[in-house]
């Protein structure tokens, strides 16, 4: 298929993306205002996917005076031509192509253990100084200082030369271009995030404070820094004593529109591709992240939606940033949550807004420390939206919902996977036994006590009752389960079908009530359903003796189960 031209799906290089033809929505004017605003280090916090690191890469391509090993220097000004940068004036454009660069990703320490991680980091940290090994050429460089960075590339390097390695390479750097050196440092925050689900974040810690406190705190070669990641960090637990430091959260207005794309983006991307029809289903599930005031669509799921649409892949919208974003945070939430965080995701889930206290500087140790903090995770990596700023005895809270349906999405998925699992592990015997046996009450007994520790995310629809009925009744493991399957004069919900037919065969009718005195009707409505509708014929044909007949009406955390009179009441076992 001919199109216009690429969309670049998963491409973060710059160059790349302009020596492509891809499609390139322009954020380069993210140049000027970083040069205008001159913050010594600027930290830049946004949720995973959201173009950091491609904005990395676009400032490394317009700042960097880029050597190759022979010594040549790489003219990278046609990156630019046409871009918005170039119409910014001769004060911001003087700066293209005039200073040394250093460019750290810390993507690659997403590991299982220290040691690993350590050691991943170090090979990014040797490719840094191989990429700017011309510093060797020549007599620049002292003798002592060839031996230093031969030792970095050699990996023969101790933990101090290590931790202070981007600091050397800045000096020597400075040395070499006869200008200061602008640092770069992309997901910061990765590391940390792994290691504290791994479980040697203390260790992590130590050595990317002392990593980043040398090239950032005490550093003359420094012009400026730019850092991402997807959360602040607490400065006392990386960033100790560092002055000049521009954090630059979602909740800032401040460089809002150069991470992710803005409506007006959105509209050219889609008209460009003659696909503006998909406008509103775009809006629906990528849109409604707010970065200060600036409402923002997920950039990767736009453009992943655009491509599918384009060389039709796709009828409908799919969830893309959940397979890529870490929904580790939103597991432990649900995992671990208590019945007031239940109500908390409950409202969530049906749409309503929820307030907590803001905190911005906490570490990754804090989130167990209470459940507000884990919701400011949650808000931070963007898995909630603000809506609303309330600033009450010195203390901001934010009134949050969830952004879109795209996010809902991982929330109903993460949850449904919870509850798999917990069901896995759960002893259900007593409930098999009463609805074999005959035993209403009991069974009526036991799923209220799992109503009420669940998750109800779907009160208003009944197959939210209709998946938690079958999953917990599927360790049955002597019954064939069945459900809507067409039978009779209708459709039932569910079916169980014992391998041996001297047992009880059983369906089970369900209701949902919207009010608590509606349940004993719809009860008599679901077993009057089953015999009207023949629901026990295929089963009597098949040479079932005996068939036992449940009416079960839900009403939000409550049930009733029902029996039908017309059991012939023998025990079944299981």
């Amino acid at each position: 298929m001919d199109i216009k031209k690429p969309i670049p799906i998963g491409i973060e290089s710059y160059k790349e993306i302009i020596d492509g033809g891809y499609y390139y929505v322009d954020k380069t004017l993210l140049i000027r205002d970083l040069l205008a605003q001159k913050s010594k280090v600027t930290l830049f916090t946004r949720p995973r996917r959201f173009g950091k690191t491609l904005a990395q890469n676009m400032l490394r391509t317009f700042f960097e005076k880029e050597v190759t090993a022979d010594g040549t220097v790489m003219d990278n000004s046609r990156y630019f031509t046409g871009k918005n940068i170039m119409d910014a004036g001769e004060r911001y454009v003087s700066h293209m192509g005039k200073y040394p660069v250093i460019f750290l990703s810390m993507k690659s320490a997403k590991q299982p253990d220290f040691e690993t991680a350590y050691n991943l980091m170090l090979a990014d940290i040797v490719t840094e100084f191989e990429r700017h090994s011309y510093l060797l050429g020549g007599d620049t460089l002292t003798p002592a200082q060839k031996k230093r960075y031969n030792a970095v590339l050699e990996h023969s390097a101790g933990l101090a030369e290590y931790t202070a390695s981007l600091k050397f390479l800045s000096d020597c750097l400075e040395k070499y271009h006869h200008e200061k050196t602008i640092i770069l440092i992309d997901e910061y925050d990765v590391p940390l995030e792994n290691a504290y689900f791994k479980g040697f974040y203390d260790r992590m810690v130590g050595f990317i404070r002392s990593l980043l406190e040398s090239v950032l705190k005490t550093n003359d070669s420094l012009l400026f820094a730019v850092i991402t990641g997807c959360l602040r960090i607490s400065k006392e637990s990386i960033f100790t004593g560092l002055n000049n430091f521009d954090v630059v959260s979602i909740l800032d207005e401040n460089y809002a529109e150069y991470f992710g794309f803005i409506q007006c983006e959105v509209d050219s991307l889609l008209s460009f591709y003659d696909i503006s029809q998909a406008g509103d289903d775009v809006k629906n599930w990528y849109n409604g992240y707010l970065f200060g005031d600036t409402e923002v669509y997920n950039p990767w799921s736009v453009i992943n939606y655009a491509k599918d649409i384009v060389y039709h892949n796709t009828d409908f919208p799919k969830p893309y940033w959940s397979n890529t974003s870490s929904n580790s945070i939103v597991h432990e939430m649900v995992a671990e949550a208590d019945s007031n965080t239940v109500q908390e995701i409950e409202s969530l889930l049906t749409g309503d807004t929820i307030e907590k206290q803001i905190h911005e500087d906490i570490t990754y140790n804090d989130i167990r420390q209470s459940k507000d903090n884990l919701w400011n995770f949650l808000f931070f990596t963007g898995y909630l939206k603000a809506v609303g700023r309330n600033f009450r005895s010195d203390i901001i809270y934010l009134e949050m919902k969830i952004p879109n349906r795209e996010v809902r999405y991982i929330y109903n998925n993460t949850i449904q996977q919870w509850f798999r699992k917990k069901t896995d592990t759960m002893d259900f015997s007593v409930l098999y036994h009463a609805i074999l046996s005959g035993d209403a009450e009991t069974a009526e007994g036991f799923l209220k006590k799992q109503l009420r520790e669940s998750i109800s995310f779907m009160d208003s629809a009944e197959n939210f009752y209709h998946g938690f009925l079958l999953g917990m009744l599927s360790g049955l493991q002597s019954y064939k389960k069945k459900s809507n399957l067409e039978n009779g004069d209708g459709r039932y919900d569910i079916i169980l079908m014992p391998y041996d037919e001297q047992r009880p065969a059983v369906i089970l009718e369900l209701k949902r009530a919207k009010k608590f005195t509606e349940m004993e009707k719809l009860c008599q409505e679901a077993l009057g359903q089953i015999d009207e509708k023949h629901y026990d014929d295929g089963l009597i044909e098949e040479g079932y003796s005996q068939v036992l007949k449940y009416g079960i009406c839900f009403c939000k955390k409550s049930c009733m189960v029902k029996i039908s009179e017309k059991t012939d009441g023998r025990k079944g076992n299981y």
